[in-house]
């Protein structure tokens, strides 16, 4: 029990909800890491600010071996999401990004950094900090290998940033574009101009911005399919609710159904016609009697 209104208050933003915060991620830095794997671990954080928690400090652990202490810094600065950098000889220029479920890992996979090309290397205007980047995946890796497929998994959630309700196309001005192909990863990053076409919708130019990496897959640890699907179970309050009556067809089309009382067809309106007409003596049936002929006027 918290023993201060500000314990309380803490408490209160950790405890779960039905529309989750902005996943947070924490970036470290093995007790190994040499200055390529820094200013890689830097380039991240600036994109993913400010959504994200850097650690100076240099951490000796391996996340492959011992999680606990990734999951004692994911617990103390409340992030579900990690990128961890390291080196030496083995696995040079050495990442790992991974994602918590309830505060314990789920996935992870290790990745190596073979060229990269820093944001201070690209001598062009940048985008503001917190900008929501725009994610384009290029191979039929991600589709085919569950290993990949799951990394397209994992990079979606480590860099969508917030959820937003409406887009505007001026903000539309950050892309990360990931390529899979012969084995390899290939992450770039573009900032998109709005340049003038002569009509209503403007031409798109692309001009490099950074970071830039080519990453190869090295070792995985994938949560298993039971507890994967643990982790995508939505409370029932977020599902929507089934409407009665109402259904769509292979175009979009909506169709409802409407439930009536039983009428009498015999009351109907027709058309007025002379063959439709009822005689006299069909009149008289009706109303139960005969009706009295009209006297001529003399």
């Amino acid at each position: 029990r918290p023993k201060t209104k500000r314990a309380k208050r803490f408490l209160e933003k950790r405890e779960p909800k039905l529309k989750e915060n902005t996943k947070n991620a924490m970036l470290l830095k093995g007790g190994n890491a040499n200055l390529t794997v820094t200013e890689v671990l830097k380039d991240i954080y600036a994109v993913k600010k400010p959504f994200a928690v850097m650690y100076k400090k240099k951490n000796i652990t391996r996340p492959f071996e011992d999680q606990t202490s990734l999951e004692f810094f994911s617990k103390k600065s409340d992030c579900s999401l990690f990128l961890f950098g390291s080196h030496n000889k083995k696995r040079p220029n050495n990442l790992v990004i991974g994602r918590m479920f309830d505060y314990h890992v789920l996935d992870m996979i290790e990745l190596g950094v073979e060229k990269f090309v820093s944001l201070k290397d690209v001598k062009n205007s940048k985008c503001p900090e917190g900008t929501k980047p725009m994610l384009i995946f290029a191979g039929d890796m991600f589709d085919v290998n569950e290993e990949y497929r799951r990394l397209k998994s994992l990079l979606i959630d480590f860099f969508r940033g917030p959820s937003v309700p409406s887009i505007r196309l001026a903000g539309l001005e950050y892309v990360l574009h990931f390529t899979a192909v012969d084995g390899k990863i290939y992450m770039r990053s573009y900032k998109v101009l709005l340049k003038k076409s002569g009509c209503k919708i403007p031409r798109i130019e692309l001009e490099e911005m950074g970071p830039s990496l080519d990453l190869v897959m090295r070792r995985t640890h994938l949560a298993s399919d039971d507890l994967y699907k643990l982790s995508l179970k939505q409370p029932k309050a977020l599902k929507p609710k089934k409407k009665k009556n109402i259904s769509h067809d292979v175009f979009g089309s909506t169709y409802g159904r409407i439930h009536m009382q039983k009428q009498d067809l015999g009351k109907l309106q027709t058309r007025k016609m002379k063959g439709l007409k009822k005689r006299p003596a069909e009149k008289s049936a009706e109303d139960g009697g005969v009706s009295p002929k009209k006297s001529k006027s003399a």
